[in-house]
């Protein structure tokens, strides 16, 4: 069995979605029927992550024009090289595949992260709502199936992009294996040394932008001794934490981690007291997986996709209401006991996640639609 896999985002993307794509073709090289693989890259790779190559063959643009004009060739055209190369399938693993200007044999499949660009418009630009809209319009209505990442990503779809619910399949997404593995108290003391971290710390993952809200993890703490690390890229709105940060004092209660390691970022997550999510909203939520594998408590928003990700047994909080962030901040910090039981729950119901169980559904689904 043969498949193209649109690969931009494996090989120039550092986070979400490069390691939605990366920890998908890693999964797939463990079935021996997942005979080879061929991944369409605009450009030489930027970004330094570990990618399963095995089976694979990277495939780049050919011509002076396309080359010259990778976008438009990641648009129009891979699909002479598709038909060259006869495909089983083409996954477009980020919410695109390529225009066909006429019928193909390749079956084409889509995985849509989130719709989150219409169901909150506000976090978005007017372009860059126009183009997402055009191009997942097109990618839902041209595949053969989709692959939605939540059940709640599922719905936006039959609601936004009037997709019929039988066309789209719910495959969650898993996590890298660095953080399924156990780390020693020292790996743990190293990494909360380099970092300037006390012993215990409020852990939060992710681009640092309006939608993630980590301002009010800031907010609930002020006045407290309780410390926050916040990891990831910095959006504009990330220029409003610091000032507020600044502006209370707060230097020294809050931690900015830039460009660390998959392996590095693993074991501050087993090093953290919990992870605090006050996110408004997510197509998925993968540090939420990440957290639960890493056995440690969450606290996170209620309602939309979360619960999914989360399980039964995280606790859930209004994200603007601080005081109730606050209190149960403080109640994982005075009863280690919750704490512990939290986190083993959690680990249960992570096992959902698990490889076997994400690369199962993907081949089934495969198989299904080849």
């Amino acid at each position: 069995m043969r498949i193209g896999y649109d690969a931009k985002r494996i090989f120039h993307n550092r986070t979400g979605l490069g390691n939605y794509g990366r920890d998908i073709l890693r999964i797939m090289n463990s079935y021996p029927e997942m005979e080879e693989f061929f991944l369409f890259n605009t450009k030489t790779p930027s970004v330094n992550r570990k990618i399963a190559l095995e089976k694979s063959t990277i495939i780049y643009p050919t011509g002076w024009f396309w080359k010259n004009f990778p976008a438009l060739w990641r648009l129009f055209g891979q699909w002479n090289q598709i038909n060259h190369l006869k495909l089983d399938w083409y996954h477009g693993l980020s919410g695109e595949i390529p225009i066909q200007l006429k019928k193909q044999g390749t079956a084409k499949i889509v995985t849509i992260h989130d719709l989150i660009f219409i169901s909150h418009p506000k976090y978005y630009n007017f372009w860059d709502r126009v183009i997402y809209r055009l191009k997942f319009y097109y990618a839902v209505h041209a595949a053969d199936h989709i692959v939605a990442i939540s059940e709640q990503t599922k719905r936006d779809i039959i609601k936004f992009l009037k997709v019929s619910p039988d066309k789209i399949t719910v495959v969650y997404q898993g996590c890298h294996n660095a953080f399924k593995t156990i780390y020693s108290e020292e790996q743990k003391n190293e990494i909360r040394a380099r970092y300037f971290l006390p012993e215990q710390f409020i852990l939060n993952v992710g681009t640092i932008q309006e939608r993630k809200n980590v301002l009010a993890i800031i907010k609930s703490i002020k006045g407290t001794n309780y410390h926050l690390a916040l990891v990831g890229g910095e959006k504009s709105y990330a220029k409003k934490v610091r000032r507020y940060i600044q502006e209370h004092n707060m230097q020294k209660q809050v931690t900015f981690v830039k460009k660390i390691s998959v392996q590095d970022l693993a074991i501050l997550y087993q090093a953290a007291t919990l992870l605090c999510y006050p996110s408004y909203c997510e197509g998925f939520g993968i540090p939420l997986i990440e957290a639960l594998f890493s056995k440690i408590p969450i606290i996170v928003t209620k309602g939309g996709c979360f619960p999914e990700a989360a399980g039964p047994d995280a606790i859930y909080i209004n994200p603007d209401n601080t005081d109730e962030i606050l209190q149960n901040i403080k109640k994982l910090y005075e009863y280690p006991e919750l704490r512990k039981e939290l986190a083993e729950k959690g680990y249960s119901y992570v096992q959902k996640f698990n490889d076997e169980n994400v690369g199962a559904s993907l081949v089934a689904l495969y198989k299904k639609i080849g």
